[in-house]
């Protein structure tokens, strides 16, 4: 990969953390790794409206890239956060993937992304509850673009994880025995991302 353009990457930050945790939480990975990748940071645009998941071990900010009711039945803000998302890529581009979330219906604007890597991902809304709209045409289909996915054996969201998969054609799947969080990548792990970018760097 030495003599090719490292793929630049836009990451994005799980619930009510921030762009600066998700960089150290990646900052774990192996230099062999990292050392291939552009990486790009991004906070959500919503200051955090409750408690952090991760205030024990990262300090605030928090940032949400939605918004939704007390019992996440109702989301609001979400096409706003989508069009934060694709001004961002205008303005900062171009990228070549997502690390962390993935939403292709709504971002027209910008040259159409080569993969996603999800860590900890599932669908939008999940087992337990609704779907806005956009989300909800973005799986009434097969997905064809290429994707990576980490999925934990101790994940709480384990089971959204696997059922993400099913929207996505020839995935590729990571596991790892860390729970809900960016894990750290064995060699086994770090072998399998470096063929993963290797064949996205090759596609027509």
């Amino acid at each position: 990969m030495e003599n090719q353009r490292k793929p630049r990457i836009l990451c994005l930050h799980g619930f009510r953390t921030s762009a600066d945790i998700l960089k150290q939480q990646i900052g774990k990975w192996p230099e062999t790794l990292l050392h291939n990748l552009d990486l790009v940071f991004l906070d959500g645009p919503f200051p955090a409206q409750g408690k952090s998941g991760v205030e024990a071990i990262f300090g605030p900010p928090y940032y949400e890239w939605f918004q939704a009711n007390q019992d996440f039945s109702e989301y609001t803000n979400f096409e706003e956060c989508l069009l934060y998302i694709e001004d961002y890529m205008l303005k900062h581009g171009p990228f070549d993937g997502f690390l962390g979330f993935s939403q292709g219906v709504a971002l027209k604007k910008v040259p159409k992304i080569k993969f996603v890597i999800i860590i900890s991902g599932g669908k939008f809304g999940g087992f337990k509850f609704g779907k806005p709209k956009l989300a909800a045409n973005a799986f009434s289909s097969p997905i064809h673009c290429p994707s990576l996915h980490f999925i934990g054996e101790t994940d709480i969201l384990k089971a959204d994880g696997i059922g993400l998969l099913d929207s996505f054609v020839e995935p590729v799947v990571i596991h790892h025995p860390e729970g809900h969080t960016v894990p750290r990548l064995d060699e086994k792990g770090v072998e399998t991302m470096l063929k993963f970018i290797d064949k996205i760097q090759n596609l027509p």
